[in-house]
């Protein structure tokens, strides 16, 4: 698209942030496995995500994972269960950051800790102080790349901007 800006973005920041996001659903996945024992989608997100953090290789297959944890997310009633898989699509759907200034990007880079905090609210306070800790400077470092997100009325919007506002301090 003519005119759209782009920002700085390697491979081993993608990795970096695909690192951060499976961290955090590898923290919510337990929600899901007690509500879903035999479902083992948002798991194999996670794992996806998790190679590739360490090989970069971004392949059909991970689109495929996240993709098959974003169906095991509607297939339960909406519960911590609902946003455990989202976390778990949200980690392997990192690897497909792109890099256009575009506030839709920090969904990205932050989907899945958002939805870890929305899986568990009564613990809300202590997971995004945890988050904070596991995002390093580089995932700051790209977050910042992109321009803030705006919030809206919805509870993701609203962790979002949160996340996103602690996290570019």
């Amino acid at each position: 698209m003519a005119g759209t800006a782009e920002v700085e973005l390697s491979l081993d920041d993608i990795r970096c942030v695909v690192g951060f996001a499976a961290t955090c659903a590898r923290r919510a996945l337990p929600i899901y496995e007690m509500a879903q024992p035999d479902d083992a989608r948002p798991r194999a997100a996670i794992d996806g995500a998790e190679a590739f953090a360490e090989t970069g290789h971004r392949t059909a297959a991970l689109r495929q994972l996240a993709w098959a944890a974003h169906k095991a997310a509607r297939e339960v009633p909406a519960s911590a269960a609902t946003d455990a898989a989202l976390a778990a699509m949200h980690a392997a759907g990192a690897a497909f950051l792109h890099p256009l200034y575009n506030p839709h990007q920090v969904k990205h880079v932050l989907g899945s800790a958002v939805h870890l905090v929305l899986a568990d609210p009564d613990a809300a306070g202590e997971l995004a102080e945890w988050i904070v800790t596991q995002a390093d400077t580089t995932v700051r470092a790209v977050l910042r790349r992109f321009p803030p997100p705006a919030g809206g009325r919805a509870k993701f919007g609203a962790v979002l901007v949160r996340l996103d506002t602690e996290l570019r301090r």
